[in-house]
């Protein structure tokens, strides 16, 4: 009775706690750990944050909800999920939050993660919009963004005309990039907007880019209607299943959280980034009737590529390379851009009821012109042709503290000499043994010559082909203070990859220990082991050896809230790389951040400084950056040096926020950085970026 007392009270403060917390604050949170599973210097995660901030302002009433929107939340368990639904029906709707504490598969910190995002009302939201009511409801944005070049590039240097029009090693355009974007809002409803992009090095107003941006993206979204449940015009995301078949975003891949291996699927999203590779443009539309709905969409888009004329025929040509970087400074890239038709349709049919989600899919996708890159030992079962058809079959059902799901998809695709017909399946589950215990088990086989071009199922390749694993997680929270994870994942790959010219193998593993007190002390330590085989850089011969690649990684990390402005970070991060061929390399990365945001003044700082020494960029660290809204910044820090940052929000006229951010790398063992196009003669990297928002 006592334990339970002192729980209802630590909610009750967690509660008001949490909602003292700067709205950014909770949301920078989850983003940071996206992105640091990501590890990438090129991420855009916009639709993860718009997801967080729409929730942040319209929780989810937790007596309304079917569990859909708690599943787009990304922050609960199906099982979890499935707990709270069969509570409410059991014994009707909440009265309080500290209600939450009754349920079986929810623990203190699950309540304290969820609670900015949900509330408890009796009144059920109207689903009937009237014109008037969604204009004067809705949310209108606007943002400009300036990203200045900072030191002097390669590829931006001053050349004549002659010069510039028959070399690929410089840029027609300065070294700036601009961005803007025009978003209304009506809840989750209706979402209509324009985003435009130019990348630095690309030309404005001017020679290729006669109509200002290089990028242009715009949507008109519904969701919400009892039959038409959601339809899109303009560009747009399709997510089916597990993503083996269709998987148009970025998805989780292993985590210190093994719940992000199972995919929840969002059928459209309304497509607000900038990466110019990873969408549809068309329509789409999700119909539903009881149980069952169905998803049907077309898309059809220019895409870069490169083209060579067919020596048979004077008239004809086929596509050998398709570049999805987006990029078109250079008179190689220019020539790509638009090259090639993509045309895509496909049909999702779904059945839903209670625990139990079936869903049956066929997508085909195709190009105006033949694909037929030149044929390698590893990639000889890669997609060529014209036309590639994939099918699929998912489910997903929740049985008491049991979530079983998995995937089943098979391609047909035909070129000039074969009948190609490759699978991939995953299957997974996750059983909570215990509210203070839980597992996950996921079993995986991509045939080599399985091929969709946007997927993202669970793998530890970059795409879901070649490759077989076995992955197990755990979570275990002995103590309200203390929380253990890990996971193991054993893989291999039956055929070869770029780089491994043979079948190879490997694992993976990690081991993290938390110790959260109270909500504003944190620290964990993390043991990460990976071992993969690649080939040999040395050795004599015709045939490449494999040798085994060990990478460990040491991460020690503190957050501690000093009081309700200042929050003070640390991390100390270490890495070992042995290979036989180099020996062993090392690497370190010590980081401070200090971060000030009062509640009755309009500035928000977020300061960093960092020390780093690694040998080479094989052994690179990432470290997530407090960014603009909507911009990211995953650095990887390598050689010898140190980074700082400074970030400063302004709030001012109600509307608007300013945002602008300087940093800088300072290299000690360097006397130029890159090369080529790219290339700085100096020691010294710099970023600057400056933003303004206006919201009404």
């Amino acid at each position: 009775m006592h334990k339970r007392l002192l729980g209802l009270f630590f909610i009750f403060l967690s509660f008001f706690s949490v909602f003292g917390q700067v709205k950014s604050e909770v949301i920078q949170q989850r983003i940071e750990f996206i992105s640091e599973q990501l590890q990438s210097e090129s991420i855009d995660l916009t639709n993860y944050i718009e997801q967080f901030n729409y929730f942040f302002d319209h929780p989810i009433n937790l007596n309304e909800t079917n569990g859909e929107d708690l599943e787009e939340l990304g922050l609960l368990t199906s099982i979890q999920i499935n707990d709270l639904l069969l509570h409410r029906k059991l014994f009707g709707k909440f009265i309080s939050v500290y209600e939450l504490q009754s349920l079986t598969y929810w623990d203190l910190s699950t309540i304290q993660l969820i609670l900015p995002f949900i509330r408890i009302e009796d009144k059920l939201d109207n689903l009937h919009i009237s014109f008037k009511e969604a204009l004067k409801g809705g949310k209108y944005e606007t943002f400009l963004r300036y990203q200045p070049m900072v030191e002097q590039k390669g590829g931006y240097v001053n050349v004549s005309d002659s010069v510039l029009a028959n070399s690929n090693n410089y840029y027609k355009g300065n070294g700036d990039r601009y961005y803007t974007r025009f978003r209304y809002t009506y809840k989750t409803n209706i979402s209509v907007g324009v985003t435009a992009e130019k990348d630095a090095g690309e030309q404005f107003f001017k020679g290729t880019q006669k109509n200002g941006f290089d990028f242009y993206s715009a949507h008109a979204f519904f969701k919400g209607g009892k039959y038409l449940r959601s339809a899109v015009i303009g560009d747009y995301q399709i997510q089916i299943g597990q993503g083996l078949n269709l998987w148009s975003s970025y998805a989780f891949g292993k985590t210190s959280d093994f719940a992000t291996m199972k995919r929840t699927a969002i059928p459209i999203r309304p497509y607000t980034s900038v990466d110019e590779a990873r969408f549809m443009r068309g329509i789409a539309v999700d119909c539903g009737y009881r149980n069952f709905s169905l998803l049907a969409f077309a898309s059809s888009k220019r895409v870069d590529a490169s083209s060579i004329p067919d020596s048979t025929f004077d008239d004809l040509e086929f596509i050998s390379t398709i570049d999805l970087s987006g990029l078109h400074r250079t008179n190689r890239e220019i020539d790509k851009m638009n090259a090639l038709r993509e045309n895509i349709a496909g049909l999702n049919f779904k059945y839903s009821k209670a625990g139990l989600r079936i869903g049956l899919a066929g997508v085909y996708q195709g190009y105006d012109k033949p694909f037929n890159k030149s044929v390698q030992l590893y990639n000889q079962f890669d997609f060529r042709g014209q036309h590639n058809f994939s099918y699929s079959a998912d489910y997903s059902y929740n049985i008491k503290n049991i979530n079983v799901f998995g995937e089943v998809s098979k391609v047909w695709n035909t070129d000039v000499n074969q009948f190609k017909s490759g699978w991939a399946m995953v299957h997974g589950a996750m059983i909570a043994l215990d509210p203070k215990a839980s597992i996950g088990l996921l079993y995986r086989d991509y045939q080599k010559d399985y091929q969709t071009f946007y997927n993202a199922g669970f793998s530890e390749g970059s795409n879901t082909q070649n490759e077989q694993g076995l992955y197990a997680g755990i979570k275990l929270k002995p103590a309200t203070a203390w929380s253990l994870v890990g996971y193991v994942d054993i893989f291999k790959f039956p055929w070869m990859k770029y780089g491994v010219d043979a079948s190879s193998k490997g694992h993976e593993f990690l081991v993290q220990s938390s110790y959260k007190p109270n909500k504003i002390f944190e620290i964990y330590v993390r043991y990460r082991q990976q071992l993969r085989e690649k080939n040999s850089r040395s050795y004599d011969g015709n045939v490449t050896p494999l040798e085994d690649v060990l990478q460990r990684n040491y991460r020690f990390n503190l957050s501690y809230v000093i009081n309700e402005s200042f929050t003070f970070k640390s991390r100390i991060e270490l890495v070992s790389l042995h290979r036989n061929s180099s020996g062993k390399k090392t690497g370190m990365l010590i980081a401070q951040d200090l971060l000030y945001k009062p509640k009755s003044f309009p500035f928000d700082f977020s300061l960093r400084y960092a020390l780093f020494d690694t040998e080479d960029y094989d052994t690179r660290l990432y470290a997530f950056e407090n960014n603009a809204l909507y911009a990211f910044a995953v650095p990887a820090y390598y050689y010898q040096g140190s980074r700082a940052y400074l970030l400063i929000r302004y709030s001012f006229l109600r509307h608007c926020d300013l945002w602008v951010r300087y940093g800088v790398f300072l290299y000690n063992n360097r006397t130029s950085i890159s090369s080529g196009s790219e290339g700085i003669l100096g020691s010294r990297k710099t970023d600057l970026i400056v933003q303004l928002r206006i919201t009404l």
